[in-house]
């Protein structure tokens, strides 16, 4: 690594923050919805699609983009993404109608996984190979510390000024993001090899498909309990309405702590350290499952579900660089794009359980069961590993 220190911290935190500001604008929503339905003249669950607009969009943009733009300078695409990324927020601000929403928050979340993917690789070169795992975990830092920070500011502005006043907030996070990316993060240049028929390739790597289904499987678990986290404290845990708020600023609380926890295993010994977290989550849903019912026992199993599940996200996205071959960008944003489907997958499932009357407790062994199949995808992973060969990373020229 040939950059000062300080710019490279200087960089990380660009990225950190644009990190943070997708993380504000994908999940403020949620908590807007009953003000975007009264702005737009529309139903409280037909507002919900905007939600559903802005993921399809991220899972969209993922893969397009990175094909599209596989001999794009990282630094440049970096930059394009966040331009792009503020503009669909401003088309937000001051969408007529409801239609005109929806498009804006399809295009707003077009960048988002592309934007993350082509971060991690920044992050990973700028940090060299001993702490390429801590430096992908920085910058996915941004996005835990939206849940416990952004989300509940732009959620509180959004109530007060009305709801454009919250994707105001994101557009102004987006291009303050804009101009600290072109004044702090280097020119990385792409590695030898990168091309349109490179990143096609990646499509028939065995690694990086059972890779992305681990994080859509595994990942989906967690996803499983937390869509329906509001309901299951109050009506199975006993909580009141005013409490669930703290409760989610913990689980917030817990992201962060798994996010810097899984970028140290993961540069220690990635593949045991995966496999470990997902055992460890597996047994902690289950858990939760069992205690639902127990206040002290049910947050603090909550909160140990938030670590281990976004321990989870530094190590595939670092295993998904080292199985990528040339393929690196499709790999990266595609993981994105993974994490999304888990949250359908998670949230499909748990609903499931909860309309066949098992309870709000129920999601949680569905995800602990979830948890237990993405171990097992993994382990073909590393079984196939070991008796073949996958693509090696490419070399990357130096950073300039």
């Amino acid at each position: 690594m040939t950059s000062p220190p300080r710019r490279t911290v200087l960089a990380m935190l660009a990225m950190m923050l644009g990190a943070f500001g997708i993380g504000t604008t994908e999940f403020v929503a949620m908590g807007l919805l009953p003000e975007i339905a009264t702005g737009m003249g529309v139903t409280e669950p037909i507002a919900g699609r905007v939600i559903s607009a802005y993921a399809f969009g991220v899972v969209v943009g993922a893969p397009v983009i990175a094909i599209a733009a596989s001999r794009v300078r990282r630094r440049v695409l970096l930059l394009a993404l966040m331009v792009a990324f503020t503009i669909g927020n401003a088309a937000t601000i001051f969408a007529p109608n409801y239609e005109m929403l929806m498009i804006s928050r399809f295009l707003s979340g077009l960048p988002h996984g592309a934007f993350f993917g082509v971060a991690a690789l920044v992050a990973a070169e700028l940090a060299g190979p001993k702490s390429r795992a801590k430096a992908v975990a920085h910058v996915m830092l941004g996005l835990s510390i939206a849940n416990v920070v952004g989300v509940p500011i732009a959620t509180a502005l959004g109530q007060q000024l009305g709801w454009r006043a919250a994707f105001a907030l994101v557009a102004t996070i987006g291009a303050i993001t804009v101009v600290l990316l072109a004044a702090w993060v280097p020119d990385v240049p792409q590695p030898i090899g990168a091309s349109m028929r490179g990143e096609l390739a990646g499509f028939r790597n065995i690694q990086i498909w059972l890779t992305l289904f681990t994080g859509i499987v595994g990942f989906g678990g967690m996803f499983a309990v937390y869509t329906y986290i509001s309901s299951t404290m109050q009506q199975e845990t006993g909580l009141s309405r005013a409490l669930v708020p703290l409760v989610l600023m913990l689980y917030g609380v817990g992201m962060v702590i798994g996010n810097l926890l899984g970028g140290a295993i993961a540069d220690k010994a990635l593949t045991p350290g995966l496999v470990g977290i997902l055992v460890v989550l597996s047994i902690v849903l289950m858990m939760f499952s069992f205690t639902v019912h127990i206040p002290v026992l049910a947050v603090t199993n909550l909160m140990l579900i938030a670590i281990f599940a976004s321990a989870l996200v530094p190590g595939l996205q670092t295993r998904l660089m080292d199985v990528a071959g040339n393929a690196q960008t499709l790999a990266a944003t595609a993981n994105h794009s993974a994490l999304n489907i888990a949250n359908g997958l998670g949230a499909l499932l748990g609903g499931v359980v909860i309309s066949a009357g098992y309870g709000y407790g129920a999601p949680a062994a569905v995800g602990s069961a979830l948890a237990v199949c993405g171990l097992l995808i993994l382990l073909v992973a590393i079984l196939l590993e070991r008796r073949g060969s996958f693509p090696q990373a490419p070399i990357s020229a130096s950073v300039r």
